[in-house]
């Protein structure tokens, strides 16, 4: 039997889950306040779903305590499949049964996401599924005897993906019993996404072929055929996006070159220019019909406030670019305008540990800060994930210290020993200051301050919250910390912000104390 969690408290992701939906039919593009139910997501597929079950609830219960609402895991089509005809006699199973049974498939590989479906409503957060290939090799494809090398990412085939997530919308809508575990009924999963970065190579292939696009039209059917699935097991109210495309491209044209985001979403949606592959489709099926677009706006080592020089990438810092774009496509009648955006894979890696490439470690603080308030600021954005919270160890069979060696990514709050790095307070309280230019009445100097007690239990909309306190200390430090202003009210979701007369040319900062203990929370302080 898996190891279990205790429940800790009442459940409170379906409230945020139901805000996310209202917070997603509502918004507009230039609406004039923030996007005040921004979600908390994290993933660590490493974590969560790859090792045993102590560590997985360990990590579950650490990204509790950080202030997570959502965790991403990838359900990742071979995992589950791969095996399901890997013996005559599973082979004979799964032709009786069809691909489309949940019992088609070895339950030994269900258990990993059965288990943590588990952990994750225990202890109060949302399950958020990014079901995506490489599928196993009877669902691609054969390519080409020149795309040979392709073999394992070429083609998809959409019917065959439809039967897979028909599976797992069926396994995962509430009402399935587990074959084993007890036999109880696996908690429900409303929260999905269909496939990872089709315009990456990594992913999806061909990218391109014959120098024209080819990965658009694929990913249509996947979006499409996918959806249907999950509406057809039971999910036709649930959260499902599409996307999850990565932010970058590069000038080559070949079968596993990366597509621009900007170039992929013309060509999936038919817009101006395009080459048209696949549009009938959409006259049969019907629109893209999504409840936001996901997106990697990873920006690497810049600042998230500052935009790449390819003029096809869309990071952080230009992220209303995909909206804007997203808007002028809806003409086409294959989106609807006015689509929220998420923020579903971002981070930076740092060095150290790597020694190759990233920020270092207090950047990484900076950054994560930052970030939190472009996101929170743009009334469009509902959604920010933090990927990862540990750094993952080494790949071990190339030579110590070599760039294949740091392969893997460090973007971890944690580095590999489970030291926390600056960016754990970062992320638990994130806090930043601008100036704000003088106030109207008095023309004295004003700053404007943002943060969030992540940490802090949501509550409901209209139920008592938190307050922070500022405090300053001079830049000659003739003083220590002292208060200033009124204490700042935080809201459901623990974010305060406000424009307030700077104190003096030093630090600022806010500080956050338990309401019946001495124990005290305090950001990161910034200049004024």
């Amino acid at each position: 039997m898996p190891q279990t969690l205790r429940p800790l408290g009442p459940i409170v992701a379906c409230a945020v889950l139901c805000v996310l939906l209202l917070s997603a039919a509502g918004a507009r593009p230039g609406a004039a306040v923030a996007s005040e139910n921004q979600l908390s997501i994290m993933m660590d597929d490493d974590l969560l779903v790859y090792r045993n079950d102590a560590t997985r609830d360990a990590a579950l219960r650490r990204m509790k305590g950080l202030g997570v609402d959502t965790v991403r895991v990838t359900l990742l089509w071979s995992v589950v499949a791969e095996e399901a005809r890997s013996t005559p006699a599973r082979d004979k199973r799964f032709r009786r049964l069809g691909a489309e049974n949940p019992k088609s498939y070895p339950v030994k590989t269900w258990d990993r996401y059965d288990r943590l479906s588990r952990a994750v409503r225990t202890l109060g957060m949302q399950l958020y599924f990014n079901v995506t290939g490489p599928g196993p090799a009877y669902a691609h494809t054969k390519p080409p005897k020149k795309y040979r090398k392709d073999a394992k990412w070429w083609r998809p085939k959409p019917r065959e993906y439809y039967k897979f997530v028909q599976a797992v919308g069926k396994r995962f809508n509430g009402k399935y019993r587990d074959e084993n575990d007890g036999r109880g009924v696996i908690p429900a999963v409303n929260f999905w996404s269909l496939w990872n970065e089709p315009n990456q190579g990594g992913w999806l292939r061909p990218q391109w072929l014959g120098g024209k696009p080819v990965s658009p039209e694929i990913y249509r059917e996947l979006f499409l055929f996918g959806r249907r699935a999950l509406v057809s097991t039971g999910h036709s109210n649930d959260i499902i996006v599409a996307g999850e495309t990565a932010p970058r491209s590069v000038r080559r044209r070949t079968t596993t070159s990366a597509m621009g985001v900007r170039t992929f979403v013309n060509e999936l949606l038919c817009g101006p220019g395009s080459s048209g592959a696949g549009c009938s489709r959409f006259a049969k099926d019907g629109p893209i019909l999504a409840t936001a677009w996901a997106h990697h706006p990873y920006t690497r080592t810049l600042a998230p406030n500052v935009r790449e020089q390819d003029p096809e990438s869309i990071t952080l810092a230009n992220f209303n670019d995909l909206g804007s774009l997203l808007d002028r496509l809806s003409a086409t009648g294959n989106i609807k305008s006015g689509m929220p955006l998420m923020s579903t894979e971002f981070g930076y890696e740092t060095r150290p540990p790597d020694p190759f490439a990233g920020v270092s470690p207090q950047q990484q603080a900076d950054y994560l800060s930052l970030s939190e308030f472009i996101t929170f600021s743009n009334p469009r954005v509902v959604a920010n994930t933090q990927f990862l919270l540990r750094d993952v160890l080494p790949v071990k069979r190339f030579r110590r210290g070599s760039r294949n060696y740091w392969g893997t990514y460090q973007s971890g709050l944690y580095n590999q020993r489970d030291n926390p790095k600056p960016a754990v307070q970062a992320y638990s309280m994130p806090f930043t200051a601008f100036p704000a230019g003088p106030k109207p009445d008095t023309g004295q100097p004003q700053i404007f301050v943002f943060g969030q007690i992540r940490f802090r239990a949501n509550v409901r909309p209209g139920q008592p919250s938190d307050t922070v306190q500022l405090q300053f200390r001079p830049a000659d430090r003739s003083t220590d910390w002292v208060p200033f202003d009124a204490p700042l009210p935080t809201n459901h979701l623990g974010y305060f912000s406000a424009t307030v007369v700077k104190p003096g040319p030093g630090l600022v900062r806010a500080i956050w104390r338990g309401p019946q203990n001495p124990f005290a929370f305090v950001s990161f302080a910034k200049p004024t």
